[in-house]
């Protein structure tokens, strides 16, 4: 929200005269100030000062981590990597809050995941934490980690290296990609799709039990 001041809190502000900000004004080096109908000078804070209203934000904005994993039968992995989530933050001394999704890393519509792109969005997240990359998205992290840059938002990944459940996890996704078409092919009557679909499904599903 702008606050608006007059020329005696603005040039205190800045620390100058309000004889030195009024030529600073004409001369162009400040951004423009807002007239009021009486002919009264008004001055954006945050445009006269923006180092230190950046600062101030960047304290309101909050540290979120967050832990993901596809399944219920995979409660226990996210409990273990909500806790190291957790640790991490408290070590480091950072005030933060640990969001969790349970769901496909295909889904992009899981409720801890829209919750935080809209806190992203909003200017309400300073810090984003997570175990591994493929936690936030299967496909897609790195959108969202360009938002992430362009709404200043530092990123901390902890293990860069493949994650553990990688492949049962890829398995689901696949799993769940066959679901989505499958039915298109089927309504197609093609014994060669159908025969296609279940050899399909059968690999994924034989991934996803030796995993």
């Amino acid at each position: 929200m702008k606050r608006l001041v007059g020329i005696g809190e603005a040039a205190k502000a800045l620390g100058v005269t309000p004889l030195t900000l009024r030529r600073w004004d004409e001369s162009g080096k400040l951004k423009p100030a807002r007239v009021t109908e009486g002919g009264r000078r008004r001055y954006d804070l945050a445009k006269l000062q923006p180092e230190l209203h950046r600062q101030q934000d960047d304290t309101a904005r909050r540290t979120v981590a967050y832990a993901r994993v596809s399944s219920h039968d995979q409660k226990p992995a996210l409990e273990r990597q909500a806790h190291l989530l957790e640790a991490y933050c408290a070590g480091q001394g950072w005030t933060y809050e640990v969001v969790t999704d349970l769901g496909s890393g295909m889904n992009y519509r899981k409720k801890g995941l829209k919750r935080l792109l809209e806190d992203i969005v909003e200017d309400r997240v300073g810090r984003l934490v997570i175990t591994h990359k493929d936690r936030l998205l299967r496909f897609g992290a790195e959108l969202v980690f360009a938002i992430c840059e362009a709404k200043g938002v530092e990123v901390v990944i902890l293990n860069q290296g493949e994650d553990t459940s990688f492949e049962e996890d890829l398995a689901r996704d696949v799993l769940e990609i066959i679901t989505v078409f499958s039915a298109r092919l089927y309504g197609a009557r093609s014994r060669k799709n159908a025969k296609l679909i279940a050899d399909i499904k059968a690999a994924a599903e034989g991934v996803d039990g030796g995993a």
